[in-house]
């Protein structure tokens, strides 16, 4: 079953026939080949473009494990260009071609337009994106946000949404209906993301300690941490050997491989980035509660990831706002506004609204100031002019914030 993906079809249309190559990223399983050879596909020929114009090879194939060679892949996809017409060539896990710029590089030149994906053990997708720089474009995908989610599965929202933030949004895992082969499906991803791609890809030695501060990173979504913070903690747990340098390579490590996004935190009265304490989020709650074996779902933090990605896939730059002596979650803006954002499960309790609310005093900018919660109640106006949104309108209505 495919699960339509309206933002990204949108985005590839939009980049469709520039001369970039584009380069499609994300996590494993989150959908990038369905993304390219199904939907995107489709889309072209109901547009009018002749199939035999859209070339599509999936090197992870084991009928296509000749087509690794440079040569032979490249007089391969010469060998389908039978009329002077555009081709559409889409290639999965380039990464396996020795010289794969080179290759991509020369379709561009033939006049193809060309779309690649990669993410294995031997190269990183944000590597194959880096070797084109300059050439190429970056189109980043995330597991299902919860509007794709609830255009599969339908029914109650509020079931679907703590569905949802149970088991994720990998594709699969939301058209799985047996909820035991979800969450076996999410324990093979653990093997396949951590072991294969970060593990064997760069050759760490010290198993037990990168999965200790995976873990770590795992149970404090949404906290402020720092790499001296992991170590400290890891030290004193038993894993001696562990350094700040450490537990800062295994950081840029998980980010690299999309398991997770780093959040810098920005002082908004002086005006700058601040170089100590970050924090981290899941790219997908299924597979950060899989590691965790569903414990610690903590609904306000797993509010707070959710939201967060959620504003990274509507386009908005992310940070983490200090206010004085106060911490916003989130500054977000475009090209058009910015908001200041704080996530609750509840502001009912009266001292969890003015904790909530308090964040926002003192900013004299004339920026929006939003609460994003699970209440449900007809009152979208806060003391002060601030606003407040249902966490579930926000993710399902991608204007939300811009209509406020």
């Amino acid at each position: 079953m495919i699960i339509a993906r309206p933002d990204y079809l949108e985005t590839l249309i939009k980049y469709m026939d520039k001369d970039l190559i584009k380069v499609i990223t994300g996590v494993r399983r989150c959908g990038k080949s369905v993304l390219l050879f199904e939907i995107f596909a489709d889309y072209l020929v109901k547009s009018g473009v002749n199939e035999n114009n859209i070339i599509k090879v999936n090197l992870e194939h084991k009928d296509n494990i000749y087509l690794r060679d440079f040569n032979t892949l490249y007089d391969f996809v010469k060998s389908k260009m039978t009329n002077d017409d555009k081709y559409y060539v889409m290639i999965d896990e380039i990464q396996y071609v020795d010289k794969f710029e080179e290759l991509v590089n020369s379709l561009k030149l033939d006049g193809c337009d060309v779309y690649i994906t990669g993410s294995n053990s031997k190269m990183l997708s944000g590597e194959i994106n880096t070797a084109l720089r300059g050439r190429s474009i970056e189109i980043r995908v995330h597991t299902l946000s919860f509007a794709e989610y609830y255009s599969f599965v339908g029914g109650d929202k509020r079931d679907a949404f703590k569905s949802y933030i149970f088991y994720g949004g990998f594709p699969y895992a939301a058209t799985e209906s047996d909820n035991s082969l979800k969450i076996e499906y999410l324990s093979m991803l653990q093997d396949t993301v951590a072991t294969r791609d970060i593990i064997d890809r760069y050759g760490i030695r010290n198993k037990e300690a990168f999965y200790a501060t995976y873990d770590f990173l795992c149970s404090n979504i949404g906290s402020l941490v720092s790499a001296k913070k992991i170590s400290d903690t890891l030290r004193s747990n038993g894993f001696n050997t562990m350094t700040p340098d450490t537990v800062g390579n295994y950081l840029n490590w998980l980010c690299e491989s999309f398991l997770f996004s780093k959040v810098y935190r920005y002082d908004i009265k002086g005006k700058a980035y601040l170089k100590t304490l970050n924090k981290y989020y899941a790219t997908d709650l299924g597979l950060r509660n899989s590691r965790l074996n569903y414990r610690q779902i903590e609904p306000t933090h797993a509010l707070e990831n959710i939201v967060y990605l959620e504003l990274v896939r509507r386009g908005y730059k992310v940070d983490i706002g200090k206010n004085q002596e106060k911490e916003i979650d989130f500054v977000a803006l475009n090209r058009d506004d910015t908001y200041y954002i704080q996530v609750a499960y509840s502001i009912a309790d009266q001292s969890k609204k003015e904790q909530e609310l308090s964040s926002f005093k003192r900013i004299s900018d004339g920026y929006k100031k939003i609460l994003i919660t699970m209440d449900d109640d007809p009152f979208d106006l806060l003391d002060d002019g601030y606003k407040k949104i249902n966490v579930i309108d926000f993710l399902l209505y991608k204007h939300s914030l811009e209509t406020m």
